[in-house]
């Protein structure tokens, strides 16, 4: 009998990124990897959703040539992990119903599911639901709030967006601080 991996056997792991990998023809080779590799740490999300939250994460927060993204930082595991230990299940609710209507505006506008996109009509989605930011009233413009937000706190509480992107340095006395002279002189 083979030993079970957060309620998967190796078998049926190997099995749902196959067919992530197979439903995502369009995804570039990042989202394939991502998928497989984090398809067995799932804790809420199933492996197709948290590779949904790890692209759009990644197209709110991208790598650039100073810091790497959301995808580096693991935001999608951060989110999962929070959803998972949640006492609450408005939060999972609004992920679970959030993430349907990305598929759903995918196909309205452009045709088909989110991950089965190019990547700059999956931008082009994520930029349309960004568009209600400031005052939402549609299921998607409320979920991209709940979205950057989420995707912000699992960026910059990791290691790459606390110490590569906002380089901070820890606690430490800088040598330009100046400080108080209390000697009197």
């Amino acid at each position: 009998m083979e030993e079970r991996t957060n309620g998967m056997t190796r078998r049926e792991l190997l099995k749902v990124a196959g067919a992530a990998a197979a439903a995502v023809p369009l995804a570039g080779s990042e989202v394939l990897a991502a998928v497989a590799a984090t398809a067995a740490a799932t804790r809420f999300f199933t492996p197709a959703q948290l590779a949904m939250v790890d692209e759009l994460s990644e197209i709110i927060i991208p790598a650039d040539d100073h810091s790497g993204g959301a995808r580096a930082a693991k935001v999608a595991a951060y989110i999962d992990y929070r959803l998972a230990e949640s006492f609450d299940d408005e939060p999972r609710t609004k992920w679970t119903e959030g993430l349907a209507r990305v598929d759903a505006l995918s196909r309205e506008q452009k045709g088909a599911p989110f991950m089965q996109l190019s990547p700059e009509d999956r931008v082009a989605i994520v930029t349309a639901m960004a568009a209600e930011e400031q005052n939402p009233t549609t299921v998607e413009g409320k979920f991209f709030q709940e979205l950057k937000g989420r995707t912000a706190d699992g960026y910059y509480t990791s290691k790459i967006g606390l110490h590569d992107d906002l380089e901070y340095k820890g606690n430490v006395m800088q040598e330009e601080y100046s400080g108080i002279d209390v000697s009197g002189s």
